[in-house]
């Protein structure tokens, strides 16, 4: 099951083409930090508690300055693998963000979703880029196991073909779907 999706108007990259990245200058109250260094922070911290990556992929903006990117993990449940969502702005158009999930979807328009954001920080003077992705990936790890029992109790719930099929022949050959009525109108 693909746990993410990156959508992109200029081009997937990898890691090394990352690197070659230029971070632009700072200011006395903004820290710009190049995209490979959160990514490779991320990835030592991932590695420090044991935690693989099956795959990875990145796209910038078409000035360099915003970057964003989903790592499939090693880790999740049968059937499905967890995944991170990664977003850095070096012009201060948003917060360095990471978000995880059983399903992530990161774009380049800003959509950024997951089942849980454990970074959400800005580029100030002070920050502290090792102990905020440290802090937010042992958040990450104790929202595993809630994550799984989620999926689960999903599963359990599941609905065979016959009883989905009498559900929606219910809600709109027999109108018992409690709609507006403007959705109700025929197209001629």
């Amino acid at each position: 099951m693909d746990t993410s999706i990156l959508s992109s108007q200029t081009g997937i990259i990898n890691r090394a083409q990352l690197a070659l990245v230029p971070t632009p200058p700072g200011t006395a109250t903004h820290r710009p930090i190049p995209h490979a260094e959160i990514v490779n922070a991320l990835i030592e911290t991932l590695g420090f508690r044991h935690i693989a990556l099956m795959s990875e992929k990145y796209t910038v903006s078409k000035d360099g300055n915003d970057m964003f990117g989903v790592i499939e993990l090693d880790q999740g449940m049968d059937g499905a693998r967890f995944a991170l969502g990664i977003r850095n702005s070096n012009a201060k158009r948003f917060r360095f963000s990471i978000t995880v999930g059983y399903r992530v979807f990161v774009c380049d328009n800003l959509a950024f979703q997951g089942d849980f954001e454990p970074v959400l920080a800005k580029h100030s003077k002070n920050f502290n880029l090792i102990e905020s992705i440290s802090i937010g990936v042992d958040q990450m790890q104790r929202n595993f196991t809630p994550m799984v029992a989620q999926v689960d109790r999903w599963r359990e719930s599941q609905l065979s073909d016959i009883s989905a099929k009498l559900v929606i022949y219910r809600a709109f050959v027999e109108a018992e779907l409690d709609i507006p009525h403007n959705l109700d109108r025929k197209v001629h």
